[in-house]
């Protein structure tokens, strides 16, 4: 398909659009119903999602965002139906947390293959206002199909996960997954985060779909996570500025 972007399907009609040229490995997912299809983040947005997307479905397309962060957003200009949790509204249409320089900074931190077409002088970080707003426990239909909502604060104030009952992924944005987890941003809450993980370590979980790294993650990492974030509490070091721990196959930078 496209060299920058790596197709892997993860059921019949499931699908990871990955970036692991870029020191951020994100993730993308499209999930299609009978009715629409829904795509979980837009990526980093050096290269256009929207041809890949094409190709794999025919159904109209919804883009539902886990957070607005730079490299969750960067395609969201090449659709027109994007929805957004209710706290981060005025972060996608309005004014977005970080200045422009050090996005720009962030997407060239190691050195990166880019598409042959991309010119880091006309990347700019996409504004929009949304066409939907969602909040904790909305139900999203796609025909035979549905997703859960699930508001997990904390890496961002409106970040969310989203949960399929029916097959029973967790969709866990940038809230688990084998790596560094960040919540030491001025606009994060470590003891919101731990509140978070808790709160999803209450699912049944058969596969955690992360947003960065490492695609296939062992389910155990959330009860993991979640008992680290507690040791971290225990011993009152889960405050920010606090540094990074390791925990293995994950640490928590507050």
């Amino acid at each position: 398909m496209n060299s920058w972007f790596e197709v892997e399907k993860i059921d019949g009609d499931t699908y990871a659009i990955s970036e692991y040229k870029h020191w951020e490995e994100t993730h993308c997912y499209l999930l299609c119903g009978t009715n629409r299809a829904i795509l979980i983040d837009t990526g980093l947005g050096v290269a256009n999602i929207k041809k890949i997307i094409d190709r794999l479905t025919t159904l109209p397309v919804m883009v539902i965002t886990t957070h607005v962060h730079w490299d969750h957003i960067g395609g969201h200009k090449h659709f027109n139906n994007i929805a957004v949790h209710e706290a981060e509204k005025e972060w996608l249409s309005t004014q977005f947390p970080i200045p422009l320089q050090i996005v720009k900074s962030n997407l060239t931190y190691k050195p990166c293959d880019f598409p042959a077409d991309f010119n880091l002088d006309d990347y700019q970080i996409y504004q929009g206002v949304p066409q939907s707003i969602f909040n904790d426990n909305d139900c999203l239909d796609l025909g035979n199909r549905t997703l859960t909502v699930i508001h997990t604060p904390g890496h961002s104030p409106g970040h969310c996960c989203f949960y399929e009952p029916e097959r029973k992924y967790l969709y866990s944005g940038d809230l688990i997954y084998c790596g560094c987890l960040d919540a030491f941003y001025p606009t994060t809450d470590p003891k919101l985060f731990r509140q978070s993980v808790r709160k999803v370590q209450q699912l049944e979980i058969n596969r955690v779909l992360p947003a960065h790294h490492q695609l296939t993650i062992p389910v155990d990492i959330v009860n993991r996570i979640a008992k680290a974030f507690d040791s971290l509490e225990d011993s009152k070091q889960l405050k920010l500025g606090g540094g990074i721990f390791g925990f293995g196959d994950f640490q928590i930078h507050i």
